[in-house]
């Protein structure tokens, strides 16, 4: 909270925990409904558990904060010296977190400026880093915006999933791509595109697909400093592949983050998932 203006985001930002604390960065659960259990993101479900349940077709869907949530959390970082707020969030065509923030940014004890950011998992981050990093150089809260609204734009995320079903569950992908894909036996790679989900290449087979993943991440970093996090749910063994050769192909790489997402996007993408961030300095 240097400079007196907090930095909030929410919990599908996937930031290593030193990170947060380093930066005073807090984030608001979504919640995870697994059968009649709502379940907080980070806290009272797991990513195993998530995968978990998935594997044995037990119903999962996942719900926003309530605004009297964000409220408890404006009102905390007030008590604690800000006098201003930056609440970053993932995108609004994926979940109604964004609205929640608003609605409780209108009775917040101190000014809150609520971004939508068009991302999610570590592109949500990077953002809600890039925000920290203004504030704590001496920013205002317009310099702190400005700082994660440029991050976004430069931003690219790209990933793999064994298959499509689960984001046609959740309407996040058309059920007609969904349905092509199946038919086809192919393997899709997707990216985040003005907020949205979107189908990038379909590729015939798992390898193919990851390898074809990474020739994406390396084109996108090019040769200027970039930061890198790679994603994966239930799939270790290829978050570490992919991560180590990104490290010795990547020529100016900065941070490099790997991690396995949280319960809430592994909801949507189901066990296999594999992506990777792409966050030019």
């Amino acid at each position: 909270m240097s400079r007196h203006v907090a930095i909030v985001t929410d919990s599908t930002a996937y930031l290593p925990p030193p990170a947060m604390r380093r930066h005073n960065i807090t984030a608001v659960p979504l919640t995870v409904v697994l059968g009649d259990q709502a379940l907080e993101e980070g806290t009272e479900i797991s990513a195993r558990s998530l995968a978990l349940a998935l594997q044995k077709r037990r119903s999962v869907t996942t719900s926003r904060p309530s605004p009297e949530e964000f409220v408890r959390t404006y009102q905390e970082a007030a008590d604690a010296g800000a006098t201003a707020i930056v609440s970053l969030h993932l995108s609004a065509e994926f979940s109604g977190t964004y609205d929640a923030a608003v609605l409780a940014a209108r009775t917040a004890p101190v000014p809150v400026r609520v971004v939508d950011t068009g991302m999610v998992a570590m592109a949500l981050g990077f953002c809600a880093l890039a925000a920290a990093e203004a504030t704590e150089a001496g920013g205002s809260v317009d310099d702190a915006v400005a700082a994660a609204e440029k991050r976004a734009a430069g931003m690219s995320a790209f990933f793999y999933v064994d298959t499509l079903d689960y984001l046609r569950r959740g309407g996040r992908i058309g059920a007609a791509q969904a349905l092509l894909g199946s038919a086809l036996a192919v393997k899709p790679l997707l990216q985040l595109d003005g907020g949205r989900i979107e189908m990038l290449e379909k590729v015939r087979t798992a390898s193919r697909a990851i390898a074809r993943l990474e020739e994406l991440a390396v084109e996108r970093a090019g040769t200027g400093r970039v930061d890198v996090a790679v994603h994966h749910l239930a799939a270790p063994e290829r978050a570490e592949k992919l991560a180590a050769h990104l490290r010795d192909r990547v020529p100016a790489l900065g941070e490099l983050h790997v991690s396995e997402v949280g319960a809430v996007i592994g909801a949507h993408t189901g066990p296999g998932l594999l992506a990777a961030v792409i966050a030019p300095r």
